[in-house]
């Protein structure tokens, strides 16, 4: 189980995460949903280790950043470093076996060019498949269908839905809400870095038009069109 207590973060006077508390299960998939600034990236860079915070975040085993794969918005490749040698280096980072890559390349990249030269959806299959391959018990994504072609967001949505079969602990973000939906037994609503709603999948439809009716209000009128 990951744990989040009274979890914190400030930039000097701004208060990004305001004392979060929640529970992620294995078996179980999470959305967390947001406007942007409102810290679903801080939130995933602390669990992650990256980012220094205040609180507590508790994990399966005593160590269990070792077994945390973390799909970022923007990855960073290599200079003169082909997908195939990236998949390699994020194997070994988790000394995970490096075996049938070409077979296990689900999304059909051409792992043998640079992957600087990747265009940028391509880029994000890259960055997921490697999190993938390195076999971690808790995954998160942020942001994987972003930029991605409508049939590998049809993959994706399976792989997460294998994921939970298999018992890991998946995280999500998206501003695509269909996808969420699909895929999560949980969403969490942060707004101004706090959990302001957890909500179950009998109540997406009502958060969706919520969303909707806050996001546009008289927005388009006001456009004049």
């Amino acid at each position: 189980m990951l744990q989040l207590h009274a979890l914190s973060k400030h930039y000097g006077t701004n208060h990004v995460l305001r004392g979060l508390d929640a529970q992620f299960l294995p078996g179980r998939v999470y959305g967390i949903i947001g406007e942007n600034g409102a810290g679903k990236t801080t939130l995933f860079r602390c669990i992650a280790g990256l980012l220094g915070f205040e609180g507590e975040i508790t994990g399966p085993g005593s160590n269990f950043r070792h077994h945390l794969g973390f799909l970022q918005t923007n990855n960073y490749f290599f200079p003169k470093m082909t997908g195939r040698e990236y998949l390699r280096l994020l194997c070994q980072a988790r000394h995970a076996p490096a075996v049938k890559l070409d077979e296990r390349n689900v999304f059909d990249l051409p792992l043998d060019d640079y992957a600087e030269t990747y265009s940028t959806g391509m880029q994000k299959k890259l960055a997921l498949l490697g999190v993938l391959l390195q076999q971690n018990e808790v995954l998160i994504l942020d942001e994987p269908f972003n930029g991605v072609d409508i049939q590998s967001n049809i993959l994706i949505t399976a792989i997460i839905r294998a994921l939970k079969t298999k018992g890991k602990t998946v995280l999500i973000s998206s501003h695509i809400f269909s996808t969420l939906s699909a895929t999560c037994d949980e969403i969490y609503l942060l707004r101004e870095g706090a959990f302001v709603r957890r909500v179950l999948p009998a109540d997406y439809a009502g958060l969706e038009q919520e969303m909707e009716d806050v996001t546009v209000g008289d927005r388009v009128d006001r456009l004049g069109l």
